[in-house]
Parts: structure tokens; sequence; C-alpha cells
């Protein structure tokens, strides 16, 4: 199997690569040399020790916040990027901060002092307050004596005349310059709650120097005052390339003091232009307003009535609907009359007596076929019970006791057919035809009488 074959540029892209995602920034201190400043802005040079050189580049968006010029042969501390130049297979270091190498200690602490502050969320956006827009007394934390004072309120002249002005004077520099910054944030505070007028925002500030002359606002009490303060703070410290804890901590920060001074100055030309323009918005709202107003009156003032005339159309109304009530409750009378004739109608072709006539009319002719009925049955009923009469009188006993016969019967009633059913001295009974005869045994014979036939 064929090894894999790179080509000298996708090879160098790796490289690149590989660096580029394995190392962080790195601080590397060393001496300038083979410094070069093309027209695009960007700065090349090595950096080197007395055994070694690497080659550097600093690009003009990064390079334009270094605060000095630096020089071959100038001793610096750089914070970089291990990188490759990929059109000449370099190894580079990508400088994003350069400073001189005796400022590194003070650079330390400054790095240190930022993290633990925004780690406790100090520089969080939410924390900012607005700065007022046309502030009308403005305290000013600031040395009396130099230069940043007078170019604010040179500015503040210029564009706002009428806010007025506080001085605090504090040292701007030196040991006892952070604890009176931090003193004057306070004591604005507290002022803030006299009699007196209150401030509507502070500037604290000073020109431009080194690290070591700007250090007092790196300060972590003043950081903290700054942050507690309810009065909107601008930090105004130094150069635009000049950074320092007050200006993370503040609510704003101006590149300068006098800009500054500008950003709680309104000119005074822009402030009347707004002024006139706001006034002409607000005679245009307010002609508007009056417009849609009156056209309203005018509207109600059409659909208003005279009470008379409104009485009178009410009655109007009033006699509107009695007529059609009346005529509402003659068609319903009508209409119930009718409703009422038909159920009547209906009611008569329904009426029982109709039906009671009939059946009374039924019910004779019934009775009358009952009576035939009952004569000719009792008719065939009678000549049935003459034929069966003279049937029973045939064959009754009582015929043959017409014909002679008797009926002997004892005591208890029992008939007699044989002589040895009773005995000498009973008392037997005999039924004649018309009356009955009773008699005592006193003799018995048992020949038997012949029968007439025989």
């Amino acid at each position: 199997m064929n090894p894999e074959t790179l080509s000298v540029s996708e090879l160098n892209r790796r490289v690149k690569r590989v660096l580029d995602n394995h190392f962080d920034f790195l601080w590397v201190e060393g001496e300038i040399s083979n410094l070069a400043r093309p027209g695009s802005g960007h700065w090349y040079f090595s950096l080197k020790d007395d055994r070694a050189q690497v080659r550097c580049a600093m690009f003009r968006n990064t390079n334009q916040r270094v605060r000095f010029a630096p020089a071959n042969g100038d001793q610096v501390r750089i914070r970089a990027s291990a990188s490759l130049y990929p059109g000449r297979g370099e190894f580079q270091l990508v400088v994003e901060h350069m400073e001189a190498a005796g400022a590194g200690r003070l650079q330390q602490a400054f790095e240190a002092l930022k993290t633990k502050l925004q780690a406790e969320g100090l520089f969080d956006t939410e924390l900012k307050q607005a700065l007022p827009q046309y502030p009308a007394h403005v305290a000013i934390i600031s040395s009396p004596t130099g230069a940043a004072i007078r170019d604010m309120i040179t500015v503040f002249k210029r564009r706002s005349p009428g806010t007025r002005l506080t001085l605090l004077p504090v040292a701007v520099q030196g040991e006892a310059a952070a604890p009176q910054l931090a003193a004057a944030v306070g004591y604005a505070n507290r002022y803030q709650m006299s009699d007196l007028p209150p401030f509507d925002a502070l500037i604290i500030g000073r020109g431009g120097g080194s690290i070591e002359d700007l250090w007092a606002f790196n300060d972590e009490t003043l950081a903290r005052a700054i942050n507690a303060s309810k009065i909107p703070v601008v930090s105004a410290v130094g150069h635009e390339v000049d950074f320092t804890i007050a200006d993370f901590v503040a609510d704003a920060r101006a590149a300068t003091p006098s800009a500054a001074a500008e950003l709680l100055s309104p000119e005074q030309p822009q402030l009347i232009a707004s002024l006139r323009s706001t006034e002409q918005a607000l005679y245009r709202s307010i002609s508007r307003r009056l417009r849609a107003e009156r056209e309203g009156v005018q509207n109600l003032r059409r659909l208003l009535k005279h009470p008379g005339e409104r009485l009178q159309e009410q009655f109007q109304r009033l006699d509107d609907l009695e007529l059609r009530l009346n005529l509402s409750l003659s068609n319903q009378m009508e209409r119930r009359r009718q409703k009422l004739s038909l159920t009547r109608a209906h009611l008569g072709r329904l009426s029982p007596e109709r039906g009671i006539s009939q059946y009374r009319y039924a019910l004779h002719n019934a009775m009358a076929a009952l009576r035939s009925s009952m004569r000719l049955q009792l008719q065939t009923q009678g000549s049935r019970l003459g034929r069966t009469t003279g049937m029973l009188n045939s064959l009754s006993p009582l015929a043959t006791l017409e014909r002679g016969y008797a009926l002997v019967t004892t005591e208890d009633g029992a008939v007699l057919t044989d002589a040895s059913q009773t005995h000498v001295g009973a008392t037997i009974h005999t039924r004649l035809a018309h009356g009955q005869l009773s008699s005592v045994v006193d003799s018995m014979s048992s020949e038997t009488v012949n029968n007439k036939n025989e």
C-alpha cells in the first residue's frame, strides 16, 4: 500500500492547523530585531535572546493599541499565539499584545484584578446605568491643575453653558491617588442625599501617561466604589489606547476627558434644533388632535337631536307600535276564531250523540231479536220439557203407584224388595199413589212371587 504523499502547501496547512489548535496564548519576553513597518500598517520583527530567535507578526488592528513606539533593541513582553506562515513554511508568533518588559508586573496585576472583578459580575452590561440626556449638574473628579479639567470645562462652556459643574479635587497619580478617588465617589453619592442640587452624572479621569502613571485607576477599592455608585459614572482616563479597571466598571467609557464632556453636554445648537423639531412635532400632533376632536364634536352634534324632536319621534313610534299591536291582535283573534270553528266542526263529526243514536237503534233491534229468540227458545224448550215429562211420568214409580202398586221402605228409608231385608216386629212404610201407610211385620214368608209373564 502506497503511503500518503502531501504537497508542500498541504503539509504547511496541516502543521499550521496543529499549531493553532494546540497552543493557547503565550507570554514571551525578548529583544526586538529586524523590525519592519510596511505600508499595510502591520509590524513584522524577530524576538530574540542570546541563544535563539523567532519570527513575529503584529497586525494593524492590534498594534494600534500599543502605547509606545517599539524599536530594534527594545526589550518587550508580548502575548501571542503560535502559528505557521504557510507561504514560506516559517514558524511564527502572531502577537496580540505588546508592552515594555518593565511593565510586565503591573500588567499581570491588572489582568488578575480584571479577571477577578469580571468573574464577580462588576463588568456586566445589566449593571450599567443610562447616562442622562440633559444633565443639569455634573461632578468632575480629577486634578484641579491638570490639562484634563481645563479641556472638560472648555467643552462644557462651548456646548452646554447652562450645565453646572462641580470639581471634586483629588490626586490622580501616586500612592494617595486611589484612596482619594474612591473617597470622592463616595462623597458625591452622599452629597446626592443632601439638600443641595443633586449630581446627575460623575466624570472621573485624567490625561494620558504610562501604566505606572494611570495605576491609581486600576485600584480594587475604587472599582467597587464606582460599581456601588447610584450616580451614573463616566470614566475618562488617558488616551484612546489606554484601558483601566475604572473603564470596565464605569457606566460608560470615554476615550479622552474631552470626549467625556461631549457625552454629557448636548451641543446647544443641536439642542435648540432638537427643541424646535420637537416643538413642530408637538404643534402638528396637537393640531391633528384638535382637528380630530373638532370632527368628533361635529359628528356628535349631528347625532345629537332636540329632546322635543326625539319625543315626537318616540310618540310616533309608540303610535306605530300600537297600530301594529292592534293589527296583530286582530289577526290573531281571527285566526283563533277560524281555528275554533274548524275545531267545532271536527268535534261535531266526532260527537258521541250520533253514535249513541246508532247504538240505541241497534240495541232496540237486538232486544227485539232477543225477545223473539227467547220466545222461540221457550216454546222449543217447553215442547221438549213436555215430551221429557211424559217420558218421565211413564217411567216414574208414581205412575206405577197409580196403577195400584205400592212402595215399601224400611224405617230408615231403604226400599224393600226381599222379605229377608226386614224382620218380624219391624216397622215398615208403604207408599201408595195417594198417601202412606205404616205397619208392623208380624209374620214373614220367603215364597217367591212369580212374574206375571210366567
